[in-house]
């Protein structure tokens, strides 16, 4: 199943074609504003609080107030949010809409690998996508250990400093990559971060040439985490997977000798598995 980004879908006479990284611009004919503005209120709660106001919910949709709370009353009649007062939440019900991507083929064929090899290492282990400049996790398996423990399928990233994000970065053209980079809000998460431009395309540089990233304390401290892409049988980069560990428990030496081993396994598999 090749993976295209959501801005790389465009609708032709019914018909829908990659575009590239060029995002292509919809017919004001066949444009549904309200459905447009009904996804950014309901994007909105991915960037500030569980409980917003109609306020707040404006600013960060970038709606004027009277739009915004008419979005909001359709959510609560439609029984996607719920109003307390002055403020609306999101109900367990707004999970339906993601619910036929995470049961799509391509979640559905990786999470066996995905508990084959967290048994295998004793490590928790995610698969994601690229969607612009994040990661969006798509399928998980565990082990009892503290790191990534808040992370779960539909769960977001950066790209630019997780080991998921600079294997599909790597697998974009350097220009493509070099643009998702510079739209990054990079911001150092701790004081490892890789934030310049110039050093992390060197970095998808290194990633490609060797074919896996690994991450040290860039995006928490003591935190390691080693991922590689996941590539179908056309051969084309449909996702990565990455088994993140505590400093505690391993070295980049683990990584290189004990677990990229294992995750190579996984992606000779998959290489035959995918469509």
């Amino acid at each position: 199943m090749a993976h295209a980004n959501a801005d790389e879908l465009v609708e032709t006479d019914g018909a829908s074609e990659l575009a590239g990284e060029k995002k292509k611009t919809v017919r004001d004919v066949d444009r549904m504003g309200g459905f447009a503005k009904g996804l950014a209120v309901i994007e909105a709660f991915g960037k500030g609080r569980d409980r917003l106001t109609i306020a707040e919910v404006a600013r960060l949709s970038g709606l004027d107030r009277a739009s915004a709370r008419r979005c909001l009353l359709t959510l609560v009649e439609q029984d996607y949010a719920v109003a307390d007062d002055r403020y609306f939440e999101l109900t367990p019900r707004i999970l339906k809409l993601g619910q036929s991507y995470l049961s799509a083929s391509l979640p559905q064929l990786l999470r066996p690998a995905l508990s084959q090899l967290a048994g295998r290492i004793g490590e928790s282990c995610s698969a994601a996508v690229l969607d612009h400049t994040e990661v969006v996790y798509i399928a998980r398996a565990t082990q009892h250990h503290i790191v990534g423990t808040g992370l779960h399928p539909g769960s977001r990233l950066p790209a630019y400093c997780t080991s998921l994000g600079r294997v599909l970065l790597a697998a974009l053209s350097p220009d493509a990559a070099r643009k998702r980079i510079e739209a990054s809000v990079r911001q150092p998460l701790t004081g490892h971060t890789l934030t310049s431009v110039k050093d992390i395309m060197a970095e998808l540089t290194r990633v490609r040439e060797q074919g896996y990233s690994i991450i040290d304390q860039e995006v928490a401290p003591n935190s390691l985490s080693i991922g590689i892409p996941v590539i179908n049988s056309t051969g084309s980069t449909v996702a990565a997977i990455n088994v993140g560990l505590h400093a505690s428990r391993g070295t980049k030496e683990r990584m290189i000798d004990d677990i990229l081993p294992a995750l190579l396994d996984v992606k000779r598999y998959l290489a035959e598995t995918l469509p």
